[in-house]
């Protein structure tokens, strides 16, 4: 991922004053903001093909350094729905491909009226949403969890181990995961403090086998050629480095396979929706209370969970041996 120094240097001047704004005042992570790049660096490249009806092979190579922002004053309604349907038939036709672009586009041009009032209408303001199908997450079966620990072995046995059950029983997220200190884990009160989305923290209680992995873990934490920050991170890769997420995910596909478990289908955030489902249908654990567990800002993300066990319990009732039964009128 480029830093967003990387990503500035590439920018007109009213886009990084964007970015930089959801950066330092928004408090949005690095991964958000460059998320938000990369929608309005498509938007802007679309302006620039269509107005100088550029071929589609061209697209990738366009520069938006030195874009005009006197013609951002002049979009309209129309041409960001002009710009979706583009986005529709040339990049893809998935609704929350979609609805992402869309969010982006309402947030740059929300800044530009209302935060900076560089802009006397905001085009923005009506412009609708996709409506995005209900999808359940996918997610490990308890049993395919308790096989995936089971395969973990090698050389880095213990720091995989201390990994999977931070991810199967916590419920972090990959970048939660990497981001962990080793003066965030309190042993005596069993908590670890975890810098979710938007810096936020919050406080996670950790069970036995967290606190067992994690204890055994630093055993044999390599803590020789260690500088600077990666000194005090949890997780050390080969390179004695803090670890990446990029490791992170070469590894659990490592052990996806070793488990029999599809790994173009499983990846670490899987395992995150495995975590929430086992609480919620298995641990009787309250939304709520999951909620909490997971970070998330708004309950309704969170309610995903009980549709997979309104799904279970339905399965389970056309699996009732009574369901067949044909009965006499």
């Amino acid at each position: 991922m480029p830093s967003l120094t990387e990503i500035y240097s590439k920018c007109p001047v009213f886009l990084k004053n964007y970015l930089t704004y959801m950066s330092v005042i928004k408090g949005k992570s690095q991964n958000t903001v460059t998320q938000y790049y990369y929608d309005l660096r498509i938007f802007l490249r679309y302006i620039i093909m269509t107005e100088k009806n550029l071929h589609e092979d061209e697209f990738n190579n366009i520069d938006i350094l030195n874009f005009d922002f006197e013609k951002i004053k002049k979009i309209t309604l129309d041409d960001l729905y002009a710009f979706m349907a583009y986005i529709n038939n040339e990049h893809s036709s998935n609704d929350s491909f979609r609805a992402r672009k869309v969010a982006s586009l309402r947030s740059f041009f929300n800044y530009l009226y209302i935060k900076e009032k560089s802009i006397s209408e905001n085009p923005a303001q009506n412009l609708d949403t996709p409506k995005l199908k209900a999808r359940l997450p996918k997610y490990l079966s308890l049993e395919q969890s308790i096989d995936l620990l089971k395969v973990i072995d090698g050389e880095y046995k213990q720091r995989d181990l201390a990994m999977f059950a931070l991810f199967l029983t916590c419920g972090l997220r990959l970048s939660e995961l990497v981001s962990i200190d080793i003066k965030n884990v309190d042993f005596k009160k069993k908590t670890l403090k975890v810098i979710g989305k938007g810096n936020k923290e919050r406080i996670v209680f950790i069970n036995d086998l967290c606190v067992d992995t994690i204890k055994k873990y630093l055993e044999v934490r390599p803590n020789d050629g260690l500088v600077g920050n990666d000194r005090e991170a949890l997780f050390i890769s080969s390179k004695s480095t803090r670890i990446t997420g990029r490791s992170v995910e070469r590894i659990a596909k490592k052990y996806f396979d070793l488990a029999g478990i599809d790994s173009d289908v499983y990846t670490p955030h899987k395992l995150r929706h495995t975590a929430a489902t086992i609480m919620y249908r298995d641990g009787n654990v309250d939304v709520r209370t999951l909620q909490k567990i997971l970070g998330h800002e708004s309950l309704s993300t969170t309610q995903i969970y009980t549709h997979v066990s309104d799904e279970f319990m339905e399965n389970a009732a056309k699996k009732n041996p009574l369901a067949q039964v044909k009965l006499d009128d």
